[in-house]
C-alpha cells in the first residue's frame, strides 16, 4: 500500500470516527429543561458551575444534600469548597425524590440570577 493511499485511508477513517461519536466536552445549556425537572446529570453541571457562595446556600437549602455534607461534620465542608465543581454530585441528586430536584433546579436559578 503506497503512503498517499494510507494517507487517504486514514483520514477517511478518523473524520468517520469524530463523526459518529459526540465530543466529550460539549457544552451542555444551563437552563432547566422545559418539563421543569432536569435530570440528574444536567442538575449536577449546574450546581458545579455556580459560586461557592451560591453552591452552599443552594445546598443549605436541600436538606438531604445538606446532610450528605453535615454527614462528615466540619472537615465535610472543608473539602467541598476544595472539591465541589469537581465532585460527582450526581448520586446525592440521584437520591432525591421529583419535588426536592424540582425545588434544586429553583433554587439553582434563583442562585444564578442573584448577586
Amino acid at each position: 500500500m503506497s503512503l498517499t493511499r494510507f494517507a487517504v485511508v486514514f483520514l477517511l477513517g478518523a473524520s468517520w470516527a469524530v463523526a459518529a461519536f459526540p465530543a466529550e466536552g460539549r457544552q451542555v445549556p444551563l437552563q432547566a429543561e422545559s418539563d421543569g425537572i432536569s435530570d440528574s446529570s444536567t442538575l449536577e453541571r449546574r450546581l458545579q458551575h455556580l459560586s461557592w457562595a451560591q453552591f452552599r446556600r443552594v445546598v443549605e437549602a436541600v436538606p438531604k444534600l445538606k446532610a450528605s455534607v453535615d454527614a462528615y461534620g466540619p472537615l465535610g465542608w472543608e473539602y467541598v469548597r476544595a472539591n465541589y465543581s469537581t465532585y460527582p454530585w450526581k448520586k446525592n441528586i440521584d437520591r432525591l425524590d421529583a419535588a426536592e430536584r424540582q425545588q434544586l433546579a429553583e433554587l439553582i436559578d434563583k442562585a444564578r440570577t442573584a448577586p
